[in-house]
């Protein structure tokens, strides 16, 4: 099971603190990260993507399937690799593992000018101690779940695709 959670920020320094501290929680234990991304949102609504250089443990297809799903819910370019039936199989896919339209307008509506979000796939997390570290950053919380299966699903899907 992979936990997708996004958390927004009005302030682009808090923003970049909480990155921060998930990547310590990382190094603790608290969480396993397959994926973590900071969004930001410039005056002009340009979106702006970092990515930490390494994340330790992630594999390639869960690498893979974090890149797509992030794509997916902020519209990155860059995923010519996915188009017509298969684009819309994935989406299928992915509407019905919990990443659905409703969760991908929330997510979007976190993201205004001026704003930023911390991006989280978690295939382990420790929930209580997770809460208790990110809880002074404050912040809008979105969180979905994907379970086993779905991955499993999304991961073969993806590898189909990008063989077409």
């Amino acid at each position: 099971m992979s936990e997708l959670i996004v958390i927004g920020y009005d302030d682009p320094q808090v923003a970049d603190t909480a990155y921060n501290a998930v990547q310590n929680l990382q190094q603790d234990y608290v969480v396993n990260l397959n994926g973590l991304a900071i969004v930001s949102v410039d005056a002009d609504g340009k979106t702006h993507v970092d990515t930490p250089s390494k994340l330790v443990g992630v594999s390639a297809a869960s690498g893979a399937l974090w890149g797509t799903v992030f794509g997916l819910l902020f519209l990155v370019p860059g995923l010519g690799l996915l188009a017509g039936a298969a684009m819309g199989g994935l989406l299928g896919k992915l509407g019905k593992s919990g990443i659905d339209e409703q969760f991908r307008a929330q997510v979007q509506e976190l993201l205004k000018p001026g704003s930023s979000a911390v991006v989280i796939m978690a295939s382990k997390i420790t929930e209580d101690k997770f809460a208790d570290a990110m809880q002074p950053y404050g912040g809008t919380v979105l969180k979905t779940s994907l379970n086993d299966e779905d991955e499993k699903e999304l991961a073969e899907h993806l590898a189909g695709a990008q063989q077409a």
